[in-house]
């Protein structure tokens, strides 16, 4: 709800006397005649007329009842009888001086009418009374709600009301829903869901069949349980069908998917209920602009305010929308209508901070973020943004004359230049390809904590799954350190990312999601085949199965999906449509949409102009997957036997499930087992897979080298954690023979983006041939996915001292010292030698560092008398022989 506007803000000190009372008090509870329990069910119901009619009649009948008049005014609002509404209301405060909670209610009336006067002083009243008179409304836990929410108002600490003053009004009446509702609604407002949700499962305990708190539970859980969410909605409509708050939140949904029709029809219905809703007519403006139609969206907008014409939260939720919609330059100006309006509405001040962070201008948001945590300590996400900016003044700053980039210092000076060199190759490639030029540095964070990168990416933690984001000129990103369970090649992240930079800025961030993370999925395998998202054994049962989405339905893939699996397959698809699209039109066509959704052509008409009609590229899109489906190692069968058969990609074993492509050791099932299904299908990829593991996990490598070898024989692209390749690589070490070992790990190297362990065997063997070009291919491998760890950094030295790269060395033996390298002498001895070797000053410095930790190291000593001679050293040391401090 938003704050009253010019009202000057009490101390808590001021109230400490009856809000400590309160605590100490007991109370009674009221309940509600037949008839007018009858009139409330109707409300509940969503019979708004019928209630409104009962009530006028019991109100002519019993003026002096307060619960008839609040009743009324509800029902008054909900069908956006406004006028109407005040009138009943001024007239019920003339019968009724001394009701909080009709003053409260009248708050809503004035404000409904644009009457911002009116409202304060009600909500002045409220505190005077309350204050004043604490005595009069122990009893009454409608008043005390009233209180505390005019406390709020008021700027007094949230847990003190919660507290001391709702925590009472629960004990006189544990069943009032506005106790339960006021609650809820304060941790949504200051963005702690997880309080929130408890206080509306806590409603709905007492009063399970209240819509109105199961709305604020599908609130509570929107922005992390989208299917949660749908639940509690469906619960609430069952109840009230014309419940517009859920109507409403099911309208930000469908245009979260894209589903603007949907979002339409659901905004008919809304405006049969409430001609004049506010927040509908806001939401329409919104779909209005992003389809391009601006008289429609002037108009919808001039409908929200035709009552309450300087109301804040009509531009404010318009440009939260927007924003959402990666419209952050519009949604930034309708925040600064918003504060307009109200200089202290604290939503628009809190959204525009975070535009403007999103949009790279920086300082401003930064600001604006402190003003509003200054006013309001209990905003969780203000409160997250203000200790990020803390934190994150201590990062260091890399720029160029196209990126500014921050780290941690650490992390920044380890591998800050490679992050660099990824975007600049990023910029230069992806530029030139899709006929663009920036014309602003891209900004780049990357954050070694996946709190703080959630936090300055979303507001709060959580949102695990996320490795960067986009935002059309910022770019966030979560480091190597963040994923060590989960190793991630951080190079393809980033060239991802830079692509969103290109086609958000092409189309100015006018383009559906499918079809951004679409392109940078594509354009990942475009730089690097093992990058990006291929066809796999999961995939292809999606496919060949019910799971594919139609290319028309696409976004909404992204919104809900039901598990980790199917958002990953909404990224492949993707970008297998966009594969799709280039293979059949060209990428001049692609490029051609693009510059369409930049001039805010919509997605189906931009394609139908420049491909095919969508009903055609729905079923062209279909075959050409099924296609691609089908051609997956084509010689292996991908049954699965009836008794073992669970998700996709999955297969049931020891009693357990296990993830593609291998599982576990075969077990019988209803009769059958693996054993006899493998005789009957002896090229069936489950089988040959749970063989192989099976004999792998018993060590019987003789046996399993040719089940293995099989199976890749018939697979060679198989690619993953669990792949055949490890056990093959394993199964031949385990045998003794190195050169086979090191042949499979080399095949397995080139497709797989985020093997470390092999990358590192591959180095020690290679090494050790003295094959340097591959040790050295493998050390750069290996920092695309870890670039926080010592081994490779010694290797990538020794293979570009080898190689001649003598500037390669020096800084590979340089991010090896930021490492804390166990023999920290021999890395600044060989940097010094080769610093001498480049005629650097600093190598003096760097091989006294190495005598500071090993005094009598004899050939740091002799290195040093070279230094001193000024005769740069000419000899190479060979790589594979390293010089040793003596003990």
């Amino acid at each position: 709800m938003a704050p009253v506007t010019n009202q000057r803000r009490f101390g808590f000190a001021q109230y400490w006397p009856w809000l400590g009372a309160w605590l100490l008090l007991g109370f009674r509870f009221a309940g509600f005649g037949s008839e007018l329990e009858e009139a409330r069910r109707l409300l509940i119901a969503g019979q708004y007329k019928e209630c409104a009619h009962q009530a006028e009649k019991a109100v002519v009948a019993r003026p002096e009842d307060e619960a008839w008049q609040l009743l009324l005014s509800q029902a008054l609002l909900a069908t956006g009888e406004y006028r109407e509404a005040r009138s009943a209301m001024t007239n019920a405060l003339a019968r009724d001086p001394k009701s909080l909670a009709l003053r409260w209610q009248a708050r809503a009336v004035f404000q409904s009418n644009g009457d911002t006067e009116a409202a304060n002083q009600m909500v002045e009243e409220i505190i005077q009374r309350g204050t004043g008179r604490a005595w009069m409304y122990r009893d009454d836990a409608a008043s005390l709600v009233a209180i505390g929410q005019a406390l709020l108002l008021r700027g007094i600490d949230p847990k003190s009301v919660l507290d001391a003053v709702f925590a009472n009004a629960r004990k006189v009446d544990p069943k009032l829903r506005e106790l339960y509702l006021a609650s809820g609604q304060l941790a949504l407002d200051k963005h702690d869901f997880a309080l929130a949700a408890k206080k509306f499962e806590e409603g709905l305990k007492q009063l399970p069949d209240e819509p109105d708190l199961q709305c604020g539970l599908a609130q509570a859980y929107a922005p992390s349980a989208p299917a949660t969410m749908l639940g509690a909605l469906d619960s609430a409509l069952e109840k009230n069908s014309n419940h517009v708050g859920c109507l409403l939140l099911m309208v930000d949904h469908s245009i979260d998917a894209e589903d603007y029709g949907e979002a339409e029809d659901q905004l008919e219905r809304i405006k049969v209920i409430n001609p004049w809703q506010p927040q509908a007519w806001a939401y329409r403006a919104v779909l209005a602009h992003l389809k391009n139609q601006a008289p429609a969206e002037e108009s919808a907008r001039a409908n929200a305010l035709k009552f309450w014409p300087d109301n804040p939260e009509v531009d404010h939720l318009i440009g939260k929308k927007l924003s959402q919609n990666y419209r952050f330059a519009e949604g930034a100006s309708h925040q600064r209508q918003a504060l307009s309006y109200d200089p202290d509405y604290l939503p628009a001040k809190a959204q525009l901070a975070e535009d403007l962070l999103r949009l790279g201008q920086e300082p401003e948001g930064w600001k604006l973020a402190q003003e509003v945590q200054k006013k309001d300590g209990y905003d969780v996400q203000a409160y997250n943004l203000v200790s990020l900016h803390e934190k994150m003044n201590g990062f260091a700053t890399l720029t160029n004359s196209d990126f500014l980039l921050r780290m941690t210092r650490h992390e920044a000076a380890v591998y800050g230049q490679q992050v660099l060199q990824v975007l600049r190759q990023a910029r230069s490639n992806l530029c030139a390809k899709y006929g663009i030029e920036l014309q602003r540095p891209t900004i780049v964070e990357v954050f070694a904590d996946q709190k703080d990168f959630a936090v300055r990416t979303f507001g709060m933690p959580g949102n695990p799954g996320y490795l960067g984001v986009c935002f059309g000129r910022v770019v966030t990103a979560n480091s190597p350190a963040s994923q060590a369970g989960h190793p991630v090649n951080w190079q393809a992240v980033l060239w991802h990312e830079f692509c969103h930079v290109v086609t958000l800025q092409l189309t100015a961030n006018k383009m559906p999601r499918w079809l951004s993370e679409g392109i940078s999925v594509y354009e990942e395998i475009q730089a690097n085949p093992s990058w990006g998202q291929s066809m796999n054994p999961q995939y292809r049962e999606m496919v060949l199965g019910d799971e594919l989405t139609p290319l028309s339905e696409l976004s909404a893939a992204f919104l809900s999906p039901r598990s980790d699996l199917h958002l990953q397959f909404a990224y492949f698809e993707a970008s297998l449509v966009v594969e799709f699209l280039v293979q059949r039109f060209g990428l001049e066509s692609l490029k051609a949409v693009l510059r369409d959704l930049g001039q805010g052509v919509g997605i189906h008409q931009a394609l139908e102009k420049h491909t095919a009609a969508m009903a055609e590229l729905d079923e062209d899109f279909e075959a050409f997957a099924r296609e691609r489906a089908n051609k997956l190692a084509p010689g292996l069968d991908f049954e699965k036997p009836a008794f073992a058969r669970q998700e996709p990609g999955r297969v049931k074993g020891r009693g357990q499930e296990r993830p593609l492509p291998l599982g576990p050791a075969p077990v019988s099932g209803g009769g059958e087992s693996w054993d006899a299904w493998a005789k009957e299908h002896p090229t069936n990829f489950w089988a040959l897979a749970l063989r192989g593991q099976e004999l792998a996990e018993e060590k019987k490598w003789a046996e399993a080298k040719p089940v293995l070898q099989r199976l890749l024989e018939l697979y060679p692209s198989l690619a993953g954690p669990d792949s055949a390749y490890r056990l093959l690589a394993a199964a031949h070490r385990g045998l003794g023979e190195s050169n086979a070992e090191k042949q499979v790990l080399t095949r397995f190297a080139a497709l797989d983006k985020e093997a470390a362990n092999t990358y590192l065997r591959l180095m020690e063997l290679k090494a050790a041939a003295q094959e340097w070009p591959e040790v050295l291919q493998n050390a750069q491998r290996y920092l695309a996915v870890n670039p926080l760890m010592a081994p490779p950094y010694r290797y990538l030295a020794q293979a570009s001292e080898v190689a001649g790269d003598l500037p390669s060395a020096s800084l590979a033996y340089r991010a090896l010292l930021e490492l804390d390298p166990s023999d920290p002498a021999e890395a600044h001895f060989h940097l010094a030698r080769i610093l001498h070797r480049l005629s650097d000053p600093a190598a003096r410095r760097q091989v006294l560092q190495a005598l500071e930790e090993a005094p009598r190291y004899l050939a740091a000593l002799q290195l040093l008398l070279e230094i001193e001679r000024g005769s740069p050293q000419t000899r190479l040391n060979p790589a594979g022989a390293t010089a040793q401090a003596s003990p």
